[in-house]
């Protein structure tokens, strides 16, 4: 219940940000297209969806261990024997002979050694899936920081082309006081250092834009066109208890690793058995011919059970067990500590949110504040009780509380992004984007029992494999 109410919560469009970044036009593209096209071009998915895959068919292997194993075989010899026996007589013979077999093995019991492993199997599966979930809500969060990134720089070198504007007004307006002596010439010198500054700052935040840009094409998979303003936050309302209990219960980092300790019980559950015997049922059929005469043919066959099982292998066995069990001992001790990380980060994603809101809160009144100062200082000058420098340091005050106020706000929206992924919410399902998902189940359930590939349902695998290759 907690976790459906924190979740509608988290979906609410909160429009208060909105006004610092007017519209960009009709064309204009939202953050869900950035994410659609994230997750439709991210190689990263690609590559551990085929992992995903590739864990599937052990699954596949360790259920064809408990079937029956056919073999067959064939051969064909010539034999061919010339020269003297004891008496002196010379002589020749030859022969030929075509055999062909047929052999079967089937595992009748082992005390539940590949039933174990068979399990074991099947939680690394489940556990590969909370892997590919983890990496899912890594493509998506770089792709909302290249999205506010590239918007971030572009309006910083907006405000800094606005500024550009106006200190050349100001050197112009310094001209011309000068020419008819009400300033010095210093003053017109501080303006045109003022303008090189302000043109070198310009061009640092064109470079940076670029820099924004080159980050979106890797994090998205395509250049970014007219980047609207992210305007989604999660509702202020949830606690950061409430997220530090979602994201114990719920964040695939921590599903993942809980399979991964059942997968290392069930592993030292096999080892163990690996001391007691094994059960078999073995078959084989021979049809032998003598092809040079003619006259030679037979037939044999046997049938049995056969219990083996190991006496002595210098300890190997006993170091398995061990090691499966300290396997299994490590992925508990790395539970603790990614639990510890997992409420570590939502804290941090809390105090990050809570820290933007009062810095952009701040930023506002500085912006307003420093607006009318600078309305003020250029007024005072045109009475001559404000020098051009004065000007211009008002005018730089105000730049830099614009510019504050820009990184709070995105600050503030890339944290409310990063307590979606921190409690483990930060997915395509969990967003609701208008993009086809990839079934992590779809393929398990083809390969599960193993099919051959003259089955209807291997003819299907057949089909979904051509179709992931193209």
């Amino acid at each position: 219940m907690l976790k459906a109410d924190v979740t509608k919560s988290l979906r609410v469009l909160l429009m208060c940000l909105a006004g610092l970044f007017p519209a960009t036009g009709s064309h204009a593209e939202t953050l869900a297209d950035t994410l659609e096209s994230a997750y439709r071009n991210s190689g990263l998915l690609e590559q551990n969806r085929a992992l995903l895959r590739a864990a599937d068919e052990d699954v596949a292997s360790a259920i064809s261990r408990l079937r029956p194993i056919l073999r067959w075989s064939s051969r064909v010899s010539y034999v061919y024997d010339e020269g003297q026996d004891s008496f002196g007589r010379d002589f020749d013979t030859d022969q030929g002979d075509l055999s062909v077999g047929l052999t079967a093995e089937w595992l009748l019991y082992d005390f539940g050694r590949s039933a174990f492993r068979t399990e074991a199997t099947k939680e690394t599966v489940l556990a590969t899936r909370q892997r590919l979930r983890s990496i899912e809500q890594e493509v998506l969060f770089r792709a909302v920081q290249a999205h506010a990134n590239v918007i971030r720089t572009q309006n910083i070198v907006n405000l800094r082309r606005n500024n550009l504007s106006v200190i050349r007004r100001e050197l112009n307006a310094a001209e011309n006081r000068f020419r008819i002596g009400e300033i010095t010439e210093t003053d017109v010198f501080q303006a045109e250092a003022r303008l090189a500054s302000a043109e070198s700052g310009l061009t640092a935040a064109e470079r940076e834009l670029e820099f924004a840009r080159d980050a979106y094409k890797v994090a998205v998979g395509r250049e970014p066109g007219r980047l609207k303003p992210i305007s989604q936050m999660p509702d202020p309302d949830m606690t950061e208890q409430a997220a530090k209990s979602i994201a114990l219960s719920s964040h695939p980092t921590i599903q993942e690793i809980q399979h991964q300790i059942k997968a290392a019980d069930l592993a030292a559950e096999a080892a163990r058995k690996e001391l007691l015997p094994t059960i078999n049922l073995f078959g084989e059929v021979n049809i032998e011919e003598e092809i040079t005469s003619g006259t030679d043919f037979g037939r044999r066959g046997q049938v049995g059970v056969e219990m083996s099982g190991p006496i002595y292998q210098g300890g190997g066995l006993n170091a398995a067990i061990r090691k499966a069990i300290a396997q299994r001992d490590a992925a508990r001790g790395e539970l603790i500590s990614a639990s510890r990380q997992v409420e570590q980060r939502v804290g941090n994603a809390f105090a990050r949110m809570q820290a933007a809101q009062l810095t952009l809160k701040s930023s506002r009144d500085e912006v307003k504040a420093s607006e009318l100062s600078f309305e003020g200082v250029k007024n005072e000058a045109r009475f001559g009780s404000r020098t051009t420098l004065d000007i211009l340091q008002s005018e730089q005050i105000l730049l830099n509380a614009r510019i504050v106020q820009v990184e709070a706000q995105i600050d503030l929206q890339l944290s409310s992004y990063n307590i979606l992924a921190s409690i483990g919410q930060l997915t395509v399902e969990d967003l609701n984007l208008d993009v086809t998902t990839y079934d992590p189940a779809a393929y398990y359930k083809l390969v599960k029992d193993a099919p051959s590939s003259l089955s209807a349902q291997g003819r299907k695998l057949d089909r979904v494999l051509e179709a992931l290759g193209k």
